[in-house]
């Protein structure tokens, strides 16, 4: 069974790969440019991808095909109905992150409520040493505790990020597609909440979920954090917001469109020390990765014994 991995570089070229080895013929690829995709599939029985996009055209290139395992959760890059006509399985990984992508979320609402952008180079600059002052305390920064942080999205992550969450002292709010006792609806979070996180798939229903409306519903001190998809948000929106001083910061780790184009309207106020721009990268911690790979592992010794295992199509 040939097994082929379009886009090794995507988890890091830190890891050990053989292991896919043990399951079939293995074979990778740092990196696939589109133009790549075809030749490189023509034969595969299975194909690993994480960010590489598979659409009807190129996936009909694949005579052989019979699964594809994604090394992420979501799975938009697929075209899912067209693998269900074919009886292409298709496999995702679910879990494996879930600290990373909290500890990231973490790391950017911390940054962004303690203003350490503007403390740290206010040290750096020299200005610290050049003055009198044995501290400074401007911009003023204020506690979580006792703050409203809002969670859309309440999957093991939103669950993950409730729980610590809570453990800083803060009042959760939770949005959720699935509505229960505990969630309250969107717009009202949006209002309520001093910090927002989301965590949701990207579907038809959450596409632009975080709308012109909602984030001009937002306190002026609010904090927005899009560790889930770059189309779930309004980017305009929020890069205007930002820029009009209309909320209070924005950390972002998924885009539309990735990479991050250079004329994105984001990289207009990629210099503010309230916005905190990473390069998709918070399900990325090592730990996390080597979860994935194992997971990945599992789903195709699944497949070959033929049980369902993480099967999405």
């Amino acid at each position: 069974m040939k097994i082929c991995m379009l886009d090794a570089g995507s988890i890091g070229r830190d890891l050990d790969l053989s292991v896919f080895g043990t399951c079939g013929e293995f074979v990778f690829f740092w990196q696939t440019l589109p133009g790549e995709i075809e030749e490189r599939i023509a034969d595969a029985e299975v194909v690993l991808v994480n960010k590489v996009r598979l659409d009807r055209t190129r996936l009909a290139a694949a005579g052989k095909l019979r699964l594809i395992c994604i090394a992420a959760t979501g799975y938009d890059n697929i075209d899912v109905a067209y693998c269900r006509e074919r009886g292409i399985a298709v496999c995702n990984v679910a879990g494996y992150s879930t600290q990373s992508v909290a500890q990231l979320t973490f790391a950017m609402a911390l940054q962004l409520v303690n203003h350490l952008p503007e403390y740290t180079e206010y040290v750096r600059c020299g200005a610290y040493s050049a003055g009198t002052a044995a501290n400074r305390l401007e911009p003023t920064y204020h506690e979580l505790v006792g703050s409203t942080w809002g969670i859309v999205g309440y999957g093991n992550i939103g669950r993950q990020v409730a729980q610590i969450a809570r453990s800083f002292g803060c009042r959760v709010l939770i949005n959720r597609q699935h509505n229960s006792e505990d969630c309250v609806p969107l717009d009202t979070l949006c209002r309520e909440s001093d910090v927002i996180s989301l965590h949701v798939p990207l579907t038809d229903r959450t596409r632009g979920l975080i709308d012109r409306n909602l984030i001009a519903s937002m306190k002026r001190n609010a904090i927005l954090i899009n560790v889930a998809r770059g189309a779930v948000c309004d980017e305009e929106a929020l890069v205007e917001a930002v820029a009009q001083k209309r909320i209070g910061g924005i950390g972002i780790d998924v885009y539309t469109s990735e990479p991050l184009a250079a004329d994105h309207p984001y990289m207009r106020i990629a210099g503010l020390p309230n916005v905190c721009l990473t390069p998709h990268m918070a399900w990325g911690a090592y730990e996390a990765r080597v979860r994935c790979v194992n997971e990945m592992v599992a789903n195709i010794r699944a497949f070959c014994a033929g049980e369902r295992r993480n099967r999405v199509d």
